[in-house]
């Protein structure tokens, strides 16, 4: 239930944020590209007061500043420079402006409210994930936080014998092909088209990570590149590695090590 809202959270918020930058570009484009608001708190916190060329202007930078200063906004100087500039750039006021800058506030706080449930459920997530029998080993793979960790949890429901092999899981997370035989045609496979999408997001964002950050899924990663696969593909292929990984230290109640396993041992990383 955790898990499910907040993605549901996280959607509401994409969206919210996409609307805000629309009704922006609407009337102020020279503000809706100054800042990154996806992920700038302090631009969203700007946009509850201020979101007019000419409320800037009359505010000033220094102001301005102090401000934001006072809402503990970070960079507070440079961020009222780059917002009066944007504002300097634009005279011309637009029809429906008042009407649209009511919009942008009420949105920018919106969103404001959505990170500070997101925050107060992933605290619960993570406290609940920790009580999990498997949360030390899922948490021993890197790219693999609290969040990604439940997750999976909530997507398996922890048990993995229900699902009788790494493969099987592995086809319902989409990362296992499917044959596609048809009259003569036989050993073509191809990737499903019904499949688990949150547990596919689970092993696809986890494996962008460890590309970056892990040294053993990175020469992985490397090497199916050399070999002329794609980055998605590449990093497709790294995830279906981790789930196999992922599924043995389950069923041996192992954490991962990049060192092989010793010998008669299984889940090697």
């Amino acid at each position: 239930m955790l898990t499910g809202r907040r993605y549901d959270l996280a959607a509401d918020r994409t969206r919210a944020i996409n609307r805000m930058r629309a009704q922006l570009l609407e009337y102020f484009p020279a503000l809706e590209r100054t800042f990154d608001y996806a992920a700038s708190k302090s631009a969203l916190i700007l946009l509850t007061g201020y979101q007019t060329p000419a409320g800037l202007r009359r505010v000033g930078p220094s102001r301005l500043a102090a401000w934001l200063k006072n809402r503990k906004v970070r960079g507070a100087q440079a961020m009222a420079d780059a917002a009066v500039a944007a504002a300097q750039s634009q005279h011309t006021a637009v029809a429906g402006e008042s009407t649209a800058a009511a919009v942008v506030n009420t949105l920018a706080r919106a969103v404001l409210a959505l990170d500070d449930e997101i925050a107060g459920i992933d605290a619960q997530i993570a406290v609940r994930f920790r009580e999990r029998r498997d949360a030390d080993v899922v948490l021993s793979m890197p790219g693999m936080g609290p969040l990604l960790g439940a997750e999976f949890i909530a997507c398996t429901g922890g048990d993995m014998d229900a699902f009788g092999s790494s493969g099987r899981l592995a086809g319902v997370a989409g990362l296992a092909p499917v044959p596609r035989d048809s009259g003569r045609i036989s050993g073509n496979m191809r990737r499903p088209h019904r499949y688990h999408r949150r547990l596919l997001r689970v092993f696809y964002l986890s494996a962008q990570i460890a590309a970056r950050f892990c040294p053993t899924s990175k020469t992985f990663y490397d090497r199916k590149r050399a070999e002329g696969k794609s980055h998605k593909q590449a990093i497709l292929a790294l995830a279906r590695r981790r789930l196999d990984v992922l599924w043995a230290l389950i069923r041996d109640q192992r954490q991962w090590t990049a060192q092989p396993p010793q010998p008669g041992l299984t889940g090697a990383a």
